[in-house]
């Protein structure tokens, strides 16, 4: 793997060269400890090399530590998630961004205003590697599902200079928005990730206390049937999190584990039944779309009553969908929308961003 070497001093201006011999046990003097984030940190040395330390960054990762310095701030950027683009625009940074992975999958309306300064590498099996060496980046911005990204040998073997942002993994939702602050530090806006961040976090903890400790809080089932199984995430995972900040009660409590746990169609029957809210029904825009993908679920209460929501309002015509977008860069905005489809008459004038009530 490619060391990406330290970007600013911790006491006073340096550049590391190479590895600089340095490894992970050097990095002694905490630069950033993340409040919420789990799987990052930023350090340095006594002789001032700054280290980005990310740790497993990927589902399934156990004791997977990495190192990553920079000797100057990334200017030329490849990001091959469409959530550091959204975390890259908030910082004003967009104009670094000159490879993305799949293009038609972004929603950032800026970015596409970019025009060709902006190219699609391509994701998955169809990379283009060449594209990518003609770009001439200073890093790739990666991530991993299961395991470590395809393309990281790939990378190595061409001397491309690449980073792990492990957003995805975190189950916190102001964790996941709290990698914001590790792309500060690679492209030298440390203080004002920190100050969005602390923003996000501010306006998203006040929302929480609002609405954590109602009293009367709607039942709440999430997704759709895939493969003939209806997938349950943990109690504990990133949608359940939301839905209890936001006041609602998540109505599957059997999951408490670290991974999605499958249910049969007629477990899920029971649950939807005794639903108030029924939110994130897979691609459905409509109804009808919802009935096609669950036709069992038509004669229960809460699609009767048309409490029935998506958060696919703000979709591309490629197949992106926003949520995963900016909203993993806004969980205030989205617990906003949660909110207001949990408690409807509170939060006067609001109309959710990310949610769409189906018709």
């Amino acid at each position: 793997m490619i060391a990406v070497l330290a970007l600013t001093a911790c006491g006073k201006k340096g550049v590391a060269t190479g590895n600089g011999g340095a490894t992970a046990s050097d990095y002694d003097n905490v630069v950033y400890q993340p409040r919420y984030a789990q799987g990052f940190s930023i350090k340095c040395t006594s002789d001032s090399s700054i280290a980005v330390m990310v740790n497993n960054p990927w589902q399934g990762a156990d004791s997977i530590s990495m190192l990553y310095r920079v000797a100057k701030p990334a200017e030329r950027i490849v990001a091959m998630s469409s959530t550091f683009v959204a975390m890259l625009e908030e910082l004003g940074a967009l104009d670094r961004v000159v490879g993305v992975s799949g293009l038609g999958f972004i929603s950032s309306e800026a970015l596409h205003g970019m025009g060709e300064k902006v190219a699609d590498v391509g994701y998955d099996t169809n990379v283009d590697y060449e594209k990518i060496v003609m770009l001439n980046p200073d890093l790739v911005l990666l991530y991993g599902i299961n395991g470590p990204n395809m393309i990281e040998g790939k990378l190595d073997e061409l001397g491309i200079p690449y980073i792990y942002i492990g957003d995805y993994v975190e189950e916190s939702p102001l964790g996941k928005a709290e990698w914001v602050v590790a792309i500060g530090q690679l492209i030298g806006k440390r203080d004002e990730a920190i100050s969005a961040f602390d923003g996000i976090a501010r306006r998203y903890n006040e929302l929480k206390g609002r609405f954590l400790a109602s009293s009367d809080k709607p039942k709440v089932m999430i997704n759709t049937p895939y493969n003939d199984s209806w997938w349950m995430p943990s109690s504990t995972n990133y949608m359940p999190r939301l839905i209890a900040d936001a006041g609602g009660d998540y109505i599957y409590k059997a999951n408490t584990g670290n991974a999605s746990k499958a249910i049969d169609i007629e477990q899920a029957y029971m649950l939807v039944s005794e639903a108030d809210i029924w939110i994130n029904p897979g691609q459905a825009f409509t109804k009808a779309d919802v009935a096609a993908m669950a036709p069992r679920m038509t004669d229960t209460k809460v699609f009767t009553a048309g409490k029935v929501y998506n958060n696919n309002r703000r979709s591309t015509k490629g197949g992106g969908n926003d949520f995963y977008e900016s909203g993993a860069m806004h969980p205030d905005i989205i617990l906003k929308d949660l909110a207001k489809i949990f408690y409807p008459d509170s939060l006067e004038g609001y109309q959710p961003e990310y949610y769409q009530q189906l018709q």
